[in-house]
């Protein structure tokens, strides 16, 4: 078991007894009983149909409504904590003073301190999700600032001269729809991206589906355009290239095993356990340079394995572009043999490609290393026997 899913391990009796307490019960075993199983599976399914498919929960207090918080906290709280000790392990820095914008019952502002901050401040417009941030923190014996602010009314942020702020899940819940809403969107994160000091992150987080993805996309060229740079995980610096196609959409994942009590919500909520799922952006303040790419022909891998027959095929999206990396079986050699086992997200160096079709195909010639596992940031790689993996299927905040 890897350090992340450890400190998650430690969670999950928390979660429990603060659940337990909200609701009103008498305290019991770090485990749910099959008729407390099947009351939060029921409350998980409303969640997710409401915020992956119907959607009709975007953008609601759901968070006020004490069956649907307990669900995210046993449920979705998981996840996100998992989500944020990723991304946050992939900055160059340890962040010490952070903020979490829209921290509902604070995964990711559990995730930051677990990751090293020193101070953490969670914001809010749900009282009954702050104050279940409180009584985790209380529970975990961590010093937790809570704030109430809600983005509809107000554009002045809780914080400022900070190292971190993280964003989870909330942007594509916010303002509706079409370029009114990017334009919001942005203008709140340029007032996020004003309250750090030199040298601070913003991390956003988003759900994997389509549309969501896409949005996030569109929000980063509108950065970008304005003279924003991302530290992660992009290496191209013009426009998103996977917007070029409305059926393409660009995408995180990572491993995960469940918790055993994830495993069982999950098994009866009629969930699929799949890899952590996210779309993340992670930005630096103004006139802050790009990251300089990894010297080489390098790629981010940006799907799974295509596989077809005799060959391997992949998409993938460096300073370049994106373009499809292609390697036959035939031309299989120790040199390029690494290319059989890569992942969504591996930064990759690539030499003697030839131009084939859409992209580029390797020969017996090419040589193949990874550079960064997926995960990790290209500043501070790590080999395959190394790769952290932590992960979860994920919607909502």
């Amino acid at each position: 078991m890897d350090r992340y899913a450890q400190d998650l391990a430690r969670w999950m009796p928390r979660l429990v007894a603060v659940w337990r307490r909200s609701r009103k019960l008498p305290e019991g075993p770090p485990t749910l009983t099959a008729k407390e199983v099947r009351e939060v599976a029921s409350a998980i399914r409303t969640l997710s149909l409401g915020l992956t498919r119907e959607r009709s929960l975007a953008g609601g207090r759901y968070m006020d409504d004490p069956r649907l918080l307990g669900a995210y906290l046993l449920f979705y709280w998981p996840v996100s904590y998992a989500q944020g000790r990723q991304v946050l392990g992939e900055l160059r820095t340890r962040p010490r003073r952070v903020l979490d914008l829209g921290s509902g019952p604070g995964p990711l502002a559990f995730a930051a301190l677990d990751a090293g901050a020193a101070e953490v401040t969670a914001a809010d417009r749900s009282r009954p999700a702050l104050a279940l941030a409180r009584e985790l923190a209380a529970e975990a014996g961590e010093a937790l600032a809570t704030r109430e602010w809600d983005p509809q009314r107000t554009g002045e942020l809780p914080a400022s001269g900070l190292d971190a702020v993280v964003v989870g899940h909330l942007l594509n819940e916010l303002f509706g729809k079409g370029e009114p809403a990017l334009g919001r969107r942005a203008a709140l994160v340029e007032r996020a991206l004003a309250a750090l000091r030199p040298a601070g992150s913003l991390v956003l987080i988003e759900p994997a589906l389509r549309d969501t993805s896409r949005e996030l996309l569109q929000l980063r060229d509108v950065l970008v355009r304005r003279g924003f740079a991302v530290r992660a995980p992009c290496l191209f610096r013009g426009d998103c290239p996977a917007l070029v196609k409305s059926s393409d959409w660009c995408h995180a994942e990572r491993v995960f095993s469940m918790p055993p009590l994830l495993e069982e919500l999950a098994r009866v909520a009629g969930l699929h356990k799949e890899a952590l799922k996210m779309s993340y952006l992670v930005l630096a303040p103004k006139g802050e340079p790009w990251p300089e790419p990894p010297p080489g022909r390098t790629f981010r891998i940006v799907s799974e394995a295509l596989e077809g027959k005799g060959r391997q095929r992949y998409m993938g999206c460096g300073p370049e572009g994106r373009m499809g990396l292609a390697l036959q079986e035939k031309h299989r050699t120790a040199a390029n043999a690494a290319f059989f086992q890569l992942s969504r997200g591996d930064v990759v160096e690539l030499t003697e490609t030839e131009p084939r079709g859409d992209g580029l195909a390797l020969t017996e010639r090419s040589a193949v290393r990874v550079v960064a596992a997926a995960g990790r940031s290209v500043s501070s790689p790590l080999s395959h026997t190394e790769r952290v993996d932590v992960g979860a299927p994920v919607t909502g905040r």
